[in-house]
């Protein structure tokens, strides 16, 4: 960080009656390359790493799968295969024909709304569950058991309820994401200091200021971790319900290409999968150290 030029005045003793001379030091900024060679460093220690680690991998993959009878096409083989794919991913040619690009925003879409809906949800419920004692006592049971229950097991139940592939597949996601919401809100409320709760007894607070001003804001990195969890789950969940309800999207790309024996095709996409989820994660981390000021998980 650079610092500004700052002058200190420093006064020095004088004999009675005369004027106190004043020295003027200059604090000195610290040289611009310093800075850079300070976040090239940094930098580098977050970056060459990983770099490190999949250039191995890459090249081991390459090594084991060029071998005769392989099953996997190596990474050489699986670029010159989806080079189209990878340099056009915004082509529409009609149909279920479509670039890389709209499969991921169609899953995208549907991830938005199911997990924006588990998250109003979830955190409704987890406030309710964790601060009465009678709705963890009634509700807690029937989460821990629907919880255990498998995404793609409610697929076949919300496509009866339904009739169709689109709400059945925010419903899947919506299903599977709420529950690391609601508990992990639930374990934040149940965990505010009693000091907090004296403090709002002292000054008087209503309900609605003592769930904007105590509750939510003690209770954020718990919410936040059940965010995070959650928006994972959205994503997994989501690959898996494209497979069977079929159209556009990146989990019905992917069973696409297998029908099709393209399995090139099948690792660009889950290329693609992974940094999209990792992306996502980052996004609700980021959000919640802003919301919380560094405290929740990073």
């Amino acid at each position: 960080m650079n610092m500004p030029a700052t002058k200190i005045e420093v006064e020095t003793a004088t004999p009675a009656g005369a004027a106190a001379p004043v020295v003027a030091m200059t604090l000195k900024r610290p040289p611009r390359a310093e800075t850079y060679a300070r976040i090239a460093r940094e930098t580098a220690v977050r970056v060459i790493p990983p770099l490190v680690v999949i250039a191995l991998l890459t090249l081991v993959w390459e090594l084991v799968c060029r071998r005769a009878g392989s099953a996997l096409p190596p990474p050489s083989r699986v670029f010159k295969d989806t080079k189209e794919l990878i340099l056009d991913p915004f082509f529409d040619h009609g149909g279920i024909d479509k670039g890389l690009f709209w499969h991921l925003s169609a899953s995208l879409q549907r991830v938005a709304l199911g997990y924006s809906l588990s998250a109003i949800a979830g955190i409704a419920l987890g406030v309710l569950v964790g601060q009465s004692v009678w709705a963890m006592r009634g509700l807690d049971p029937l989460f821990q058991v629907l919880r255990t229950i498998p995404p793609l097991a409610w697929l076949p139940l919300s496509l009866a309820a339904f009739r169709d592939g689109q709400p059945s597949a925010i419903f899947v996601i919506f299903i599977t994401s709420i529950w690391p919401i609601i508990i992990n809100t639930a374990v934040g409320i149940r965990n505010i200091p009693q000091d907090y709760r004296n403090v709002a007894a002292v000054v008087q607070l209503n309900p609605l200021e003592f769930f904007g001003k105590i509750m939510i804001p003690a209770a954020a990195p718990y919410i936040f971790t059940g965010l995070r969890i959650g928006i994972g789950l959205s994503w997994l969940a989501i690959i898996a319900a494209e497979m069977l309800i079929g159209g556009v999207g990146i989990g019905f790309f992917i069973w696409d290409a297998w029908n099709s024996s393209h399995i090139s095709e099948i690792i660009l996409a889950l290329f693609y999968v992974g940094i999209v989820g990792f992306v996502l994660d980052r996004l609700i981390a980021g959000i919640g150290k802003i919301v919380t000021r560094g405290t929740a998980q990073n």
